[in-house]
């Protein structure tokens, strides 16, 4: 290992899961959910796997996103659903990036892209079904629909989807469910009766925790994000057969014994009780490691699973050995699927009272990925 920390990211579980999914979802088109650079598992690679796997199209949530995509060479569909004011709009038309609106200002300022670029703009139009977030509220639906269908005939934009998006989808049988699903079809109604859910429209709702406990949230395409990686959409219920992709590893740096009495990182909140071996490990809180993990998450080091101890610092961590042995360089993984009695991104979700989202996502930029099983059969750094 060339750099003193790695996320290896098995894009052969991303296949499997996309896979596995695309079963799920009972003949639904699918869309990765590639956002936050996959995630965190790295845009382009895993973007790659996921359309491998069986994905159809690709949604990122901002512009940027797409764009680099587009220029890596990705020519699935896309489509970026965070369109705000000042968004490259001309060049996402350009790119055949599909954009989402939630008023008529920001129907507005695509149409207009459209009109200078000579392309017609593909649009979602997104409904606010109780999230309150993005989407545009019931009250404001049907003005969104006119506005919508006058540029349409004009040729300026083309309805390519009606979307929403689920608030409690991951908490099951949350009352919130039944009346947003209730919702989303007064929106889809209401579309059709105006003449906007014409047979190529897509409908849209699902997530990754409807995609595997919703049926008749599927419509005509789900969206899983995070089960795409192999985290579970809603723990509880199991891993769903998933594989976690993402395995985060580092080698260990200064190794030393120290006496009994020896306070350990900043503010001596860990104190050894009896002469021990220290291990340092090069990861901090600037590389994702969240530094209220101090004290609580474990790590695998020397065969055994050990507990930070001591004060998560921005560049590394210590852990306490006792006596068993190590040595710098060997190998200290963090988190990853589990098949060495490692601990999984969603046992250090659950210990620091999070979700996996956020312990995947926050690992930085410092922490090279790895690439698996590619597609190729080979594997690389990006």
């Amino acid at each position: 290992m060339a750099t003193p920390a790695q996320a290896r990211v098995d894009l052969a579980a991303i296949r499997h899961n996309v896979a596995l999914l695309k079963e799920r979802a009972g003949g639904a088109e699918l869309m990765g959910a590639v956002k936050a650079d996959a995630y965190g598992h790295g845009l382009v690679p895993a973007s790659e796997a996921v359309l491998e796997g069986g994905a159809s199209r690709l949604g990122t949530a901002f512009v940027r996103e797409a764009l680099a995509l587009r220029e890596a060479g990705v020519t699935a569909p896309i489509l970026s659903w965070l369109v705000t004011s000042g968004e490259p709009l001309d060049e996402a038309l350009r790119a055949d990036v599909e954009l989402s609106a939630s008023d008529e200002g920001m129907l507005g300022e695509i149409a207009a892209a459209a009109r200078r670029t000579g392309r017609t703009a593909k649009l979602h139009l997104e409904a606010d079904t109780g999230m309150s977030r993005g989407g545009c509220p019931a009250a404001a639906w049907p003005a969104l629909l006119a506005g919508a269908l006058r540029l349409q005939a004009e040729g300026v934009i083309e309805i390519a989807g009606l979307w929403s998006h689920f608030a409690c989808a991951d908490i099951p049988g949350h009352p919130s469910i039944a009346r947003q699903l209730e919702a989303f079809e007064a929106a889809l109604k209401l579309a059709e009766q105006a003449g906007a859910a014409g047979s190529h429209v897509i409908r849209h709702i699902a997530n990754s925790a409807a995609t595997v406990t919703l049926p008749e949230a599927r419509y005509d395409l789900v969206r899983p994000g995070i089960a795409l990686y192999g985290l579970s959409p809603v723990p509880e219920l199991g891993d769903f057969g998933l594989r976690q992709a993402m395995t985060l590893v580092a080698q260990a740096g200064l190794v030393k014994r120290v006496p009994e009495g020896s306070g350990v990182s900043y503010a001596h909140l860990y104190v050894t009780e009896r002469e021990t071996t220290l291990a340092l490990v090069p990861l901090g809180y600037a590389d994702g490691v969240l530094r209220h993990a101090t004290g609580e998450a474990e790590v695998l080091a020397g065969g055994r699973r050990r507990t930070i101890a001591g004060r998560v610092c921005m560049d590394q961590f210590m852990i306490d050995m006792g006596d068993d042995p190590l040595s710098a360089g060997d190998e200290i993984v963090l988190f990853g699927p589990g098949d060495r009695g490692e601990p999984t991104a969603q046992e250090w979700a659950d210990t620091l009272g999070t979700i996996t989202h956020e312990i995947v996502t926050r690992i930085g930029s410092r922490v090279p990925r790895v690439y698996q099983h590619r597609a190729r059969g080979t594997s690389r750094r990006a």
